[in-house]
């Protein structure tokens, strides 16, 4: 069975502001039922009218934030997509918040893969954040925010680590 086929018929709600990353993202999800949206507004609009199962946000320009709230309420699995608000802050934000993953848009490319590895991860009622942790290595983190980007938000890393060693969802 081919992984895409995890995939096949999901609906995926993605906003951006960016109308090319929304095209990019809709021809790689081409297997999905896409809806997309380049405001909050249209977003809300779009969550209020439509069940979803999935929605990739983006943080900075649409209030990811707070749609990733509205989504959580609605009880949908939820990818933050981000260049900008790539820090550390950010991160633990939307993990916090009930992100199921955090996505780095320089790694838009391995999007099929981060979802099918969440679908897994839901399947089997494991955490999403395993698999994404053994694809975005330390060494990712550490090249761009230096060794201790975790130093800031020890507590948080340590009850994050210990979680997912025990494969916690």
């Amino acid at each position: 069975m081919p992984q895409d086929s995890l995939l096949k018929g999901k609906r995926l709600l993605i906003v951006d502001d960016e109308p090319d990353v929304l095209e990019v993202l809709e021809e790689m999800l081409d297997m999905c039922e896409v809806s997309k949206a380049t405001t909050f507004e249209d977003a809300g609009e779009l969550l209020k009218k439509n069940d979803f199962d999935m929605a990739i946000l983006d943080i900075m320009g649409v209030d990811g934030y707070k749609l990733l709230n509205i989504t959580k309420q609605k009880n949908i699995t939820v990818v933050m997509l981000t260049a900008h608000a790539l820090n550390p802050d950010n991160l633990v934000k939307s993990i916090k918040e009930g992100a199921n993953s955090y996505i780095p848009k320089e790694e838009m490319s391995n999007l099929t893969t981060f979802l099918i590895d969440i679908l897994k991860s839901q399947e089997d009622g494991r955490s999403s954040w395993s698999p994404w942790r053994q694809r975005l290595s330390s060494s990712f983190f550490e090249k761009k925010w230096g060794r201790n980007w975790k130093e800031q938000d020890k507590q948080f890393w340590e009850d994050f680590d210990s979680r997912d060693k025990e494969n916690k969802p």
